[in-house]
Parts: C-alpha cells; sequence; structure tokens
C-alpha cells in the first residue's frame, strides 16, 4: 500500500494538517505525518504540541503516493530537501497538494506554471505563474491541489479521498461527518 505524506514544521495550520489527516484515515488510506523539525514533536500555529509519526530522512519517497502540504506558516518554504523531494516528486507526474500559504512553495518551485491554482488570500503574489482561482475552495489542475484556508480543509481533505479512492469512497466519508 502506498502512503501519503503530510509534513509539519513549527506553526503548520493545526485544522489543515489534523483534519486533513483524519479524513484521509477515515477513507482507510495509509497517511504519515512527517516533521520537518530537530524532533518528532512540531507545535502547531495555536500552540498545540503533536507528535510527528516521522522524521523526513525516515521517509522513503519512493512509497509515496501524495504529498500535503498544510499551511500556516511560511516555514515550508525554508526546508531545502522537503523542496527538493517535492519538487522531483510532481515533476514525475505524482500528485502533490498544498493549502492556505502553502501554494507558494508549489509557485516558488515553477510547480503551477500554467497551472489554476488558489491560496490563502494575501499569497496570490506566490503562485508564480499560475492562473488565480481564489473564489474556489479547491483547485485540482492535473497532479496539483491547491486548497484555499483553514475553514475549507473539509473540501480540500474530500476532494483528495475522492482523487485517491474514489467518489463512492469520498460520499462515504463525508455523510459519516455529516458533511454534504
Amino acid at each position: 500500500m502506498k502512503t501519503i505524506f503530510i509534513f509539519l514544521t513549527t506553526g503548520f495550520e493545526d485544522i489543515e494538517a489534523i483534519a486533513t489527516i483524519d479524513i484521509l484515515r477515515r477513507a482507510e488510506l495509509n497517511v504519515k505525518s512527517v516533521s520537518l523539525t530537530d524532533s518528532k514533536q512540531v507545535m502547531t500555529s495555536h500552540q498545540v504540541l503533536v507528535t510527528a509519526d516521522l522524521m523526513f530522512d525516515q521517509v522513503n519517497f519512493s512509497e509515496a503516493e501524495l504529498l500535503i502540504l498544510p499551511g500556516g506558516t511560511v516555514k515550508f518554504n525554508e526546508h531545502e530537501n522537503m523542496k527538493k523531494e517535492l519538487l522531483a516528486f510532481a515533476n514525475k507526474g505524482e500528485k502533490v497538494a498544498a493549502i492556505c500559504a502553502s501554494p507558494m512553495v508549489l509557485g516558488g518551485l515553477g510547480l503551477l506554471d500554467g497551472k489554476n491554482a488558489t491560496c490563502y488570500p494575501g499569497f496570490e503574489q506566490y503562485l508564480k505563474g499560475a492562473s488565480l482561482q481564489t473564489d474556489k475552495a479547491v483547485v485540482v489542475d492535473g497532479n496539483i491541489t491547491t486548497g484555499r484556508g483553514p475553514g475549507l480543509t473539509i473540501d480540500f481533505a474530500l476532494n483528495l479521498v475522492e482523487q485517491l479512492a474514489g467518489k463512492e469512497k469520498r460520499d462515504a466519508v463525508a455523510a459519516g461527518l455529516l458533511v454534504k
């Protein structure tokens, strides 16, 4: 079974990471959180201490099915090794997703050139080469999925479930969450 890796760094947005992990796991997908810090324990933007499943150097990217960046901080843009792996992964046509401020990482890597994308208001300038769709909660263009922000995380995560496990699984998870 392939693995979905979601990256965590100091100041990540609680809802965007935890809710996404929760929803993907409800869909019975294999999700592992990955610390980009020097500890498995990572502090969220709202001062909740979260323990990641893995450290970055423990990740086997050949097992990856999807790489996810929650938002909440620009610190994701500071991890050069993660960006290198993300770029290589996406350039092979593999799925990458980012929400809130994190699409800026994809823009900086050139992954949004000629693609439709969305982001948190105020970060549009960092989505280099993208056709902005900032009125949309979630935008999928090829192997890249972007989400707008924290209140739209359920839409973002359910969209990822549908991409990976199909509409029937998405609808089942949504029903269990009392979401239409």
